[in-house]
């Protein structure tokens, strides 16, 4: 209702746009209700009520990041409680700690684990599973990873969300920030967005 204070206005999401499938998450965050806006510059960040950081390069989005000067932005967000949420290399991007990063690699952090980079190997071993995410009720979520790190270490106060039948570990929570290592906007599978929205909102309201 209009006026009601209970009930948050369209979340702000910015998406950030620097390479990788950004387009693909812009769909899918307005097709579930929110207003989204590319993130490139420290001045797209104003106003946002969360933050997706895509999939793709993470050592070019990491370059491209600093030298647009949006880097310490972001990491300052994150630290302030911004809902994140990153897939593939967004994963890597929030992640403390990247165990096979290139010499001069750098993250935004704010994410209590650590990822190996390319697990599964090159863009032909990628694949797709069936994957219980048991915070998104009971049915199985269609996982599609490509070129996917993987999560080896989790500190103390990450939350598993999803592992494959081996243990490995591809999703992930810690307060603010949603990490997966698979790409849930190029399936018609959104209850991840949703998930993330809901964390969006629950921060709107309580500001």
């Amino acid at each position: 209702m209009a006026g009601n204070p209970t009930v948050p206005a369209a979340p702000r999401v910015g998406v950030l746009a620097l390479q990788g499938d950004f387009r693909e998450h812009r769909q899918v965050l307005e097709s579930l209700g929110a207003d989204t806006v590319a993130v490139r510059r420290e001045t797209d960040l104003a106003g946002i009520d969360g933050l997706v950081i895509p999939g793709g390069e993470s050592t070019v989005i990491d370059k491209l990041s600093r030298a647009f000067g949006v880097a310490d932005p972001i990491k300052a967000a994150i630290s302030g409680g911004l809902p994140v949420y990153g897939t593939c290399a967004g994963l890597i991007m929030v992640a403390d700690r990247i165990l096979d990063g290139a010499v001069t690699q750098q993250s935004f952090g704010g994410l209590d684990v650590s990822v190996r980079r390319n697990a599964f190997g090159s863009q032909t071993e990628s694949f797709e599973t069936a994957l219980a995410i048991p915070v998104l009720g009971e049915h199985p979520m269609r996982a599609v990873f490509i070129r996917a790190p993987i999560v080896v270490e989790t500190g103390p106060g990450v939350s598993v969300l999803a592992s494959l039948v081996d243990g490995t570990i591809v999703a992930v929570e810690q307060a603010n920030i949603i990490a997966t290592s698979f790409h849930p906007e190029v399936t018609d599978d959104y209850r991840l967005h949703r998930y993330f929205l809901d964390r969006v909102r629950q921060r709107m309201l309580a500001r």
